[in-house]
Order: structure tokens, then sequence, then C-alpha cells
């Protein structure tokens, strides 16, 4: 009797065994990756990232996941970036700008003009070029994915509109913390104010700056326009948006992962450009039904004024780089 009691209680004993294990060993199969960014909930490149995770789950049968953290919850750009090296997150998505600070490549991006046209644009990224840069960061763990639109960025302004260089100076205006972008400002005869993001509209309330550039969505988004009522449409810089992933992270992913995320963030880009155009078109009118003045100033001013910029880096790999973008057809 006691020998079958046994027995019986040995058996229970592996049964519960063999189910924490089996339990323990799904919970394993799903590979988890913690995404953190600064964007906004509504803002087209969080809901591009979205459908990128939704892509990722469906493609592996909900073996891969990822998790996303926006409005800044793990930190902002350079914070998230720092977080990305030490592999405290897997994945991240900042301004090329802010990319400058930890590799040198990004820094082609920011020169004012380097692109004819949109079209110009994306042959850049989805080319040798684009590929070229998305790998430089890798020996830094940051391995780039993809590029996401981020449009053009164009000055906007407290007092006075910007309609040639001659109206920046005398007029401090916040910039990102990009060395690129300080010195594009003061090229162009602004005083250059690097501020942080989320610390921007108090800034531009109180009298710290006199303006900002940005794209017409993060204008809205933020609010600043409430402030500032003169958008001036110099588009002086197309800087791209770019996810990255840890590269130690990427390189103990199975190879049937990699394919699966690299697949679903590149089928996410042309969802993100195509919210991207339709948000755009949408903040405008709203932005200009509440009070915001547009204006077209003519960019060749702009452009000449900035070409000292371009001559900084004439024989350097920023340079050469430059010159094979600018021949791509």
């Amino acid at each position: 009797m006691r020998t079958s009691k046994l027995l019986f209680v040995t058996l229970l004993l592996l049964l519960s065994l063999t189910i924490v294990f089996n339990g323990c060993g799904k919970k394993s199969d799903v590979l988890t990756l913690k995404l953190a960014h600064g964007l906004d909930i509504h803002h087209p490149v969080h809901k591009a990232m979205e459908y990128m995770a939704q892509k990722a789950f469906e493609k592996s049968g909900g073996k891969l996941k990822i998790d996303i953290y926006p409005n800044e919850q793990l930190g902002n750009e350079k914070e998230t970036l720092e977080k990305l090296q030490l592999g405290a997150i897997d994945m991240t998505k900042v301004s090329s700008s802010m990319l400058e600070n930890f590799i040198d490549e990004y820094k082609v991006y920011a020169l004012p003009y380097l692109f004819r046209d949109d079209e110009h644009k994306w042959k850049v990224f989805n080319g040798s070029i684009g590929k070229e840069i998305l790998a430089s960061g890798e020996k830094q763990n940051l391995k780039g994915l993809i590029y996401y639109d981020a449009g053009a960025r164009s000055f906007y302004t407290k007092n006075k509109p910007i309609l040639k260089p001659d109206d920046l100076k005398g007029l401090k205006i916040r910039t990102q913390q990009s060395p690129m972008a300080i010195k594009m400002v003061r090229a162009m005869g602004g005083s250059a104010t690097p501020i942080a993001w989320g610390e921007l509209y108090t800034a531009l309330q109180s009298g710290v700056v006199d303006g900002a550039e940005n794209n017409p969505p993060s204008l809205y988004t933020s609010n600043h326009y409430e402030v500032c009522k003169y958008y001036s449409l110099d588009e002086h810089t197309m800087v791209p948006d770019v996810v990255l992933i840890n590269t130690k992270r990427w390189n103990s992913m199975p190879d049937s992962m990699k394919i699966i995320l690299k697949e679903a963030a590149e089928e996410s880009v042309p969802y993100q450009r195509k919210l991207w155009k339709e948000f755009v078109d949408d903040c405008m009118q709203k932005m200009q039904a509440a009070g915001l003045q547009v204006f077209y100033p003519d960019k060749a001013p702009f452009k000449e004024k900035s070409r000292t910029l371009w001559q900084e880096f004439e024989g350097t790999k920023i340079g050469e780089l430059a010159k094979r973008i600018e021949e791509v057809q």
C-alpha cells in the first residue's frame, strides 16, 4: 500500500516537472525585442513600427515579438542610443542627425540641399550608398536596418518669417544636438542653440530661442505652431529617421529570425511613407487653420550661403560620400 502511494506521488511529481519544463520551453521559444523611441503614438513613424512588429509576429507564427516603448519612456534619442550600445534595449529609432555623434558617415545626410528631390533621396537610401551607411555603425553595436521618411526640415519662428538668409541674423535657432545642424545654421547667419526636443516648447515660450527648424509633422505634434506663427519652407535638409538594432543582439539571433525581422522592417517602409505623406498634408491644413502663416522662399540664396559647409568637407570621407550621392541618377 505504502509502495503504491509512493509510486503515485512520484508520478505526480514527474508530471508536474514535465508541465513546468514544457512551459519553460514554450516561453523560451519566443524572442522578444525591446524597441524604444521618443515620438508620440499618433506619429506615422510610431505607427510604422507597430506595423513592423505586427508583421514580425505574424511571419514568425508568434515567435518574434517586438515590444515598443514610445514617448521617451526609456530616454531621449541620445540616451536610447547609449542604451542600445550597451544592450539595455534591443532596438531604437532616431534621427540620423543624432547618429552623427556616434557614427561619422551619417553626417553626410545633414549637408544642406544634398538631395535634388524626394525621388533622388530614396534612390540613395535604397541603393548601395544607403546600405553602406546603415552598416557603418556595426562595430559600435549600432546596426542600421531601414530608413523612414522624415520629410524636409524648414525654419519656423515667433516674430517674423525667414524669407532670406539675412533674416536669420541675430536669431537664436534651436537645433538638434547635431554638429552638422549647428554648422548649417551658423553658415546661414543664425545663432545655433542646441536644446533637447522635450524642452523646446518652453524654450520657445520663454524666449530662450526665437525659432527652430523641423518637418511639418514634428511642428504639429509638438504644438510648437501655437507659439511660432511663421513657417518658411526653405527645405534645407532631408535627414532620415533610422531604425537600428544592437549588433550583438542581431548576431545572436537565429538566421530565420533575422530574415523575418528584416522583411518586416522593409515592408513597413512603404507603409510609413504613405502615412507620412497623408500626415504632412493633414498637419499643414490644421496648422494653417489655427493661424500658421506658410511661406515659400527662394531656396537658391540659402543653398549658396550653406556651400561653405560643403567646402569644409572637401577631400574627406564625408565629402567623397556627398560626391557619390550627387552622382546618383
